[in-house]
């Protein structure tokens, strides 16, 4: 069964899908230096506003935009929905940490946030509410995997007759003090920004936001009228199980999860146009993803990271990957990878946005515990 997406929320340090996209055309980025924790020094992040999203208030806007994109009303009882995110609402357990530290009690005190409410599967639970729906309720959780993974089995939930209809997608509200140290501490955080394959590039940018996609049965699409950004053709999942943060030196199983997206898709190499890279910053990411692209595909395909603009929005990064995929070929548009100036790799990287025949394109993700993602997406 053929799945198609007909909707899109997304939030990110740009703003919506619309300025999002819009922006990322122009070659702007929503980083800038912050300071949102006074114990911690400025940092570059992609916030949204001055201070930090909480993943319940963020989940409800971007899971609220991608229904009024998809011109749907709920209640939607049977509307599937799997939502990830590899923080969940980490924020509020700290809050509740530093609250009952400070009062010397073994109970939070009234105004905080109840404990129940910041489990890992808050932002879907919030959104099945939202729906109102009893349909399947998924939260996956596979550190920078998330996004992917969670479009990936709201494809499934579709393709196996399960439902007719998914919301799927990824949420993170990254930027809290925690997050931010324990990065520092791996010298894994950039100092002035996100350079995705350049030669000068010197780490991540954390960044907050999410996308959100409503999926359907093509017949169901067609049946409403609906429009359609693009159709979903295959996936591929695999993990290294090697290191907790490092990616395997010889890329087999990254290579393992590229190839059986396209076996899946029913593609070759050489069928690709587009492909949105991981593309952290970061020196190691960054060469292994080079060496795979170089190895598996053509050299004249076309290859960008939004993370220089956006941020690394961890868990969410694949969904919003995911997004700026689909509106490069609703546009025929290539949008630039923002932060390069001098790649280091012989890959045909975009630098500016310019217009190109687009009929197949993959997304990657690369998360910590080997974790290796690949979608395709075509016109439909």
């Amino acid at each position: 069964m053929d799945v198609v997406v007909t909707g899109i929320g997304l939030l990110s340090a740009l703003g919506s899908l619309t300025s999002s996209w819009q922006s990322l055309l122009k070659g702007k980025s929503g980083i800038g230096l912050h300071q949102p924790f006074p114990e911690l020094p400025l940092y570059p992040l992609g916030l949204i506003n001055l201070q930090p999203f909480k993943l319940k208030d963020l989940t409800k806007l971007i899971v609220a935009a991608a229904l009024e994109d998809a011109q749907l009303d709920t209640p939607l009882p049977e509307c599937g929905i799997v939502i990830g995110s590899s923080r969940g609402a980490q924020a509020d357990w700290e809050q509740l940490a530093t609250i009952q530290n400070d009062s010397n009690s073994p109970f939070p005190i009234p105004n905080s946030p109840p404990w129940l409410e910041t489990l890992p599967h808050q932002g879907a639970i919030a959104a099945a509410r939202y729906l109102g729906t009893t349909a399947a309720v998924l939260a996956p959780m596979a550190a920078c995997a998330t996004g992917i993974w969670a479009i990936s089995r709201g494809f499934e939930l579709i393709q196996t007759g399960e439902c007719q209809r998914v919301i799927a997608g990824a949420v993170e509200a990254p930027i809290t003090g925690l997050t931010l140290a324990g990065f520092e501490r791996m010298g894994a955080l950039a100092k002035t920004g996100c350079y995705p394959f350049d030669k000068r590039r010197e780490g991540l940018v954390l960044g907050e936001g999410g996308a959100v996609f409503v999926l359907e049965a093509v017949d169901l699409a067609l049946s409403r009228g609906a429009n359609i950004y693009g159709q979903i053709l295959g996936f591929g999942l695999t993990c290294d199980a090697h290191h907790m943060n490092a990616p395997k030196s010889d890329n087999r199983s990254a290579l393992i999860a590229l190839k059986q997206c396209l076996e899946r898709s029913r593609l070759h190499p050489s069928d690709i146009d587009y492909i949105h890279a991981h593309g952290t910053g970061t020196k190691l990411n960054d060469l292994h993803e080079a060496q795979l692209i170089n190895y598996l595909f053509p050299q004249k395909v076309a290859i960008s990271s939004s993370k220089g603009a956006t941020g690394h929005p961890l868990g969410a990064s694949g969904a919003m990957g995911v997004a700026f995929s689909l509106m490069a070929l609703k546009e025929q548009q290539l949008p630039p990878c923002i932060g390069l100036k001098e790649s280091e790799f012989d890959l045909n990287l975009v630098t500016f946005s310019r217009k190109s025949s687009l009929e197949k394109v993959l997304c990657f993700s690369f998360g910590f515990g080997g974790q290796n993602t690949a979608i395709a997406l075509s016109n439909f």
